[in-house]
């Protein structure tokens, strides 16, 4: 996966109906800035008010997805959605001239062909990204249990069961726009047969047709055309759960574990991973300004990637991953540091070769993070273009930024640089390279 954001090189329009409201609509998806997020905008209201696709804005999770803002809502966003986020775009804005997408095959696949119309440009600012670092659960009284664990990809294994245990599938895939065009978008969304009865009462699917939708009777599966896999059905779960997990604005590394899932528990894992992801940035420390980051790693957590111990362990914490490749770390720097006893007495000043090797350690921890280095240790090789800018005392907050530039087998270059109260004080290129211990 990229670790730049992406949006549409130019516009590109589909028509249809609405599944469950059965208007005719016209989609358009637009290009938008970095760090917009997905926006739908009604273009059938006066002033044409934008929505944020957001957990905040869920409304209702009843056979679909609905968010709403000030009175005005949108239904039925998550296949659009997962479109969007399956093929690797992180900034759009989907305009319609209704309240609900079309519902075209009952796919995403249409939207992903839509999205390759338009294009497909990176941007300059680094993906948004929550890498999960414990456990998240949720189980519901209907029997949905859904639960997140850590993974240096994005995967989902789902499990889907019907009433009476009918099409029950397992379907298990890591998701990228390869994998979510070819395995996840051609899925069609279904319904049983004892169930339209209460659906079209309560208002609904009054544009499903067996064009749009497969109807499940007893073991028959109605539709107008061939099923297009043999696991359809937990595929297309899988399509909603990519779907309405882009709510919660940004990309997951973790895998998804779902058994009987559904909107409404989709939508419950989204709220418990936005409360997870915030009480992450909460620990982070004032008023630093942070990037956007996946993770945070205490000192714990720390001491389990690298090797180095007091006194020359020069990293507290890391409270932020951009991407694969790029970390901050920061380093509280105290009176009581031992090389303060003699650089210098009575004028403490933290040597610039140990911001240098902060920026090493920092940089090591993406690359001993990574399946095959763990328990190794980095030696420095070289450190270009170095300069220092001002001193570091104690009382001063260190915020390390390292970004890899390069990877060769074991040998990494990369670009350090420490920051205090939003000033540079150093930076330097670096050349290090990982060895058995």
């Amino acid at each position: 996966m990229s670790d730049r954001q992406h949006t549409l090189a130019k516009p590109a329009s589909i028509e249809g109906t609405s599944l469950h409201t059965g208007e005719k609509v016209t989609l358009t998806i637009q290009p938008a800035p970095e760090n917009f997020g997905f926006k739908f905008r009604r273009m059938d209201i006066e002033d044409k008010p934008l929505i944020d696709a957001s957990i905040e804005k869920v409304q209702k999770v009843e056979r679909a997805t609905t968010i709403a803002d000030g009175g005005v809502n949108v239904h039925t966003v998550e296949h659009v959605l997962s479109a969007l986020t399956g093929m690797g775009v992180d900034n759009a804005i989907i305009e319609m001239d209704a309240q609900e997408p079309p519902i075209v095959d009952g796919s995403s696949l249409p939207f992903v062909q839509l999205i390759k119309q338009a294009g497909i440009v990176a941007q300059e600012e680094r993906r948004r990204v929550f890498e999960v670092r414990e456990p998240i659960h949720i189980e519901s009284r209907d029997g949905s249990l859904l639960t997140v664990v850590p993974d240096k990809k994005f995967r989902i294994s789902c499990t889907n069961v019907g009433p009476q245990g009918r099409a029950t599938q397992f379907f298990s895939t890591e998701i990228t726009p390869e994998i979510y065009e070819k395995e996840v978008a051609p899925a069609r969304t279904f319904t049983f047969y004892e169930d339209i009865a209460h659906l079209m009462e309560k208002g609904l699917i009054k544009g499903g047709t067996l064009e749009s939708a497969i109807v499940i009777r007893g073991e028959t599966a109605w539709t107008k055309h061939p099923l297009r896999f043999a696991e359809e059905f937990v595929r297309h779960k899988i399509l909603d759960i990519v779907g309405d997990l882009t709510l919660l604005g940004r990309r997951i590394l973790g895998h998804v574990i779902a058994v009987r899932p559904g909107h409404g528990p989709n939508a419950e894992l989204t709220r418990a991973l936005h409360k997870s992801y915030s009480e992450m940035r909460a620990m982070v420390p004032v008023p630093l300004s942070l990037p956007s980051g996946e993770a945070v790693l205490d000192i714990n957590e720390v001491m389990r990637i690298l090797p180095h111990r007091y006194p020359f362990l020069l990293v507290d914490r890391i409270v932020g991953f951009e991407g694969e490749n790029k970390c901050t770390g920061v380093k509280n720097v105290t009176i009581n540091e031992p090389f303060f006893q003699g650089h210098f007495p009575g004028h403490p000043v933290m040597p610039g070769v140990l911001q240098l090797e902060a920026m090493a350690q920092v940089a090591s921890i993406l690359l001993l993070r990574t399946p095959g280095n763990q328990g190794k240790i980095g030696y420095f090789m070289s450190a270009d273009n170095v300069k220092w800018r001002r001193p570091v005392m104690p009382g001063d907050t260190l915020l390390i930024e390292a970004e890899l530039l390069k990877v060769k087998r074991s040998i990494g270059q990369a670009r350090g640089r420490c920051i205090v109260n939003g000033q540079v004080v150093s930076e330097a290129d670096l050349m290090f390279s990982l060895l058995d211990r």
